[in-house]
């Protein structure tokens, strides 16, 4: 407790060494709810995602990257495509690049997922959204 002011230089140390922490919280909270990058590297980055009840995720695709969803918790919604299906608990699908999809928690618990993403280029700006109850564009 009275090194509090000791958080400061830690910071600064953080920011110096180029790392995220000292600027960005590690969960990024949405309208549907949060996701939390677990793991990262070259070509692949692992997500915890929490989709409250009731809530969607835009209608969307990716020019760069393939997802792999792994429902842990709960069920999920999922359109792929043109197809529309059910995951529950401990199944998964496989969202290739440029495939329209969009997930969504119908039920009445949160739901949880991991999502592992894969490709050449994993950045947040190459969502290109179709539709999104939240007026993103």
């Amino acid at each position: 407790k009275h090194r509090t002011q000791d958080i400061r230089t830690m910071v600064d140390v953080l920011k110096t060494r180029g790392r995220a922490e000292a600027t960005t919280h590690p969960r990024v909270h949405r309208p549907w709810g949060y996701y939390q990058t677990v793991d990262e590297g070259d070509r692949f980055q692992v997500k915890r995602i929490r989709v409250n009840t009731g809530a969607r995720l835009s209608l969307q695709m990716h020019h760069h990257r393939a997802e792999h969803w792994i429902v842990v918790n709960g069920a999920a919604s999922v359109r792929r495509g043109n197809e529309e299906f059910i995951l529950n608990e401990n199944e998964s699908t496989y969202i290739p690049p440029n495939t329209l999809h969009r997930l969504e928690n119908s039920s009445r618990v949160p739901l949880d997922l991991i999502e592992v993403q894969s490709g050449g280029y994993l950045g947040e700006d190459d969502i290109v959204r179709y539709e999104d109850n939240y007026g993103r564009g």
